[in-house]
């Protein structure tokens, strides 16, 4: 078994918030993260992907594929946007760095599987002191 891990960029803004909740409610539990006026981040998506090595190529995957996939499946859709009004795979979720982690794998875990290759994590930095791992529902 072979594990790979490809990195991405992406600088998105966000606000942990609850709707049911006041905002003194929401701050109090959230704190800054629950302005009504939004902040961002400037995360750093690691996908480690796992599989055996194709012998014809000698790849678990062709980076350029899982590139493409990242791409189209995530960075396009999150670069540059606010997580809870833009992100079609964020839409009524709290966008607390879990649930950001939990949709990514999500999103990429069907297109992977049809390549012949398994998500192994998906880790998830957002401040230079706090990161998340995900490693799948039945992990």
């Amino acid at each position: 078994m072979i594990y790979l891990t490809r990195r991405e960029r992406f600088n998105a803004a966000h606000r942990l918030f609850k709707k049911e909740w006041s905002d003194e409610k929401n701050f109090t539990v959230f704190g800054k993260c629950s302005n009504p006026n939004w902040h961002g981040h400037n995360y750093v998506l690691f996908i480690t992907v796992k599989g055996e090595i194709d012998e014809e190529t000698g790849f678990v995957i062709n980076l350029k594929d899982l590139s493409k996939i990242v791409r189209a499946k995530i960075i396009d859709k999150v670069d540059h946007r606010n997580l809870n009004l833009d992100v079609d795979f964020m839409k009524g979720k709290i966008t607390s760095a879990e649930n950001i982690a939990i949709a990514i794998w999500e999103e990429l875990e069907k297109d992977l599987v049809a390549i012949k290759c398994e998500l192994h994590c998906i880790k998830l930095v957002e401040t230079e002191n706090n990161s998340i791992e995900y490693y799948g529902k039945n992990n």
